[in-house]
């Protein structure tokens, strides 16, 4: 009859195989929700953002590997991460930047005697 101290071994080998399938099952799930955003991105509305950022901390969370590749990429691109950055946290400012965003958005595509929403922002300033 095995001992109690092997018992605790093989006990202790179990939860620990059962955590990595777990943490291996939600990184995938992460992956899945992260491709889905991207796929529901190009639809009219914020769909795309939101789904990626779920998707994006079930991967971070449960991925070293993905966490030290989604730092080196804000290293090297801190511009385009810094909002994504601002949703993962725990109390997100998606009000902010949902706006920083259509900013930006506007600053790209549409000519400067057209921008609506930088006219909007300067006459609430004004209030």
């Amino acid at each position: 009859m095995p001992s109690m101290r092997a018992l605790r071994a093989s006990d202790e080998l179990a939860r620990e195989l059962v955590a990595r399938l777990v943490r291996v099952g939600l990184a995938s799930l992460g992956v899945l929700i992260v491709l889905a955003g991207i796929a529901v991105a190009p639809l009219p509305g914020p769909g795309g953002l939101p789904v990626i950022v779920v998707g994006l901390m079930l991967l971070l969370r449960n991925s070293f590997k993905a966490r030290r590749t989604f730092v080196r990429f804000q290293h090297a691109h801190p511009k385009m991460v810094f909002p994504i950055r601002r949703l993962l946290r725990r109390e997100p400012e998606i009000l902010l930047v949902s706006w920083q965003q259509v900013l930006r958005i506007e600053r790209l595509i549409v000519p400067r005697k057209l921008r609506f929403a930088i006219k909007t922002r300067r006459r609430f300033r004004r209030r």
